[in-house]
């Protein structure tokens, strides 16, 4: 069963793929339109550091990995997650979810890579050219060991990212409506463009624990760079690190 489902998955994708690049015009102008979209908001934070030259101690460099680093773990994420979870609310109400369970194949992995969000891609490019200036610019000393750091805690961020749209998603399975928690879910997530210690405890508990966003921005970030960490403390980085997989094991059980 296992060697079926991968053989499958690469045509599906493919299949995707294909259907969404058939306009291939209007696709690159709507990734370019998203670059813009995100540019300014960087902008945003780049006039606020032209007036107050740090904020809450990082200075633009490091906001600019922040906000790279951010951008790229929910991109990889959300792609394999957001829109074929969003659109479970529609297949559950219209009772169409019930063909994808007599189907010899997993439900989930049907949806996600039938789906797969390559709408991203302009999401990847910013976050990337980004994310490449800032590793340049910021004033700190790479290793092997801090490299490796960096990509681990981008693979957990992506991991959490993905695992915490699934389990909102597949409480459609139980409630019918769910798209409403999304709101919630993408307010919490802009406050994770800044760094964590200029919020009030009670969101910064929150962002760590109940919707734990802060562990794909500023929390790994923030340990890499040697920032204090609110609550975590030097537990910041380890903590990073587990987070992707065990929600993962949470929404298995979730989705479950």
């Amino acid at each position: 069963m296992l060697m079926h489902h991968l053989r499958v998955l690469p045509l599906l994708v493919r299949m995707h793929v294909r259907s969404k690049m058939e306009y291939r015009g209007a696709f690159w102008l709507d990734r370019l339109a998203q670059i813009l979209s995100y540019g300014s908001v960087f902008a945003t934070i780049g006039i606020l550091l032209a007036r107050f030259d740090t904020l809450g101690g990082w200075s633009w460099p490091e906001l600019a990995l922040l906000f790279s680093f951010q951008l790229l773990a929910y991109s990889l994420g959300a792609a394999m997650s957001f829109v074929q979870l969003r659109e479970l609310e529609e297949l559950v109400r219209l009772g169409t979810y019930d063909t994808l369970l007599v189907k010899p194949f997993s439900p989930w992995a049907y949806l996600v890579f039938s789906g797969l969000n390559i709408g991203y891609a302009g999401h990847v490019i910013l976050a990337v050219a980004l994310m490449a200036w800032a590793v340049l610019s910021v004033d700190f000393t790479w290793s092997v060991w801090s490299a490796s750091f960096f990509i681990a805690a981008l693979i957990s961020a992506t991991l959490l990212t993905g695992a915490l749209i699934t389990m909102i998603g597949a409480t459609a399975l139980i409630w019918v409506r769910s798209n409403h928690l999304f709101s919630i879910f993408f307010g919490f997530w802009e406050l994770t463009r800044y760094p964590l210690n200029i919020f009030p405890g009670g969101i910064q508990t929150i962002l760590i624990t109940a919707v734990p966003l802060a562990l794909t921005s500023s929390v790994p970030v923030g340990a890499l760079l040697g920032k204090p960490i609110p609550i975590l403390g030097d537990w910041a980085g380890p903590v990073a690190l587990v987070a992707g997989p065990i929600w993962v094991l949470i929404s298995i059980a979730h989705w479950r």
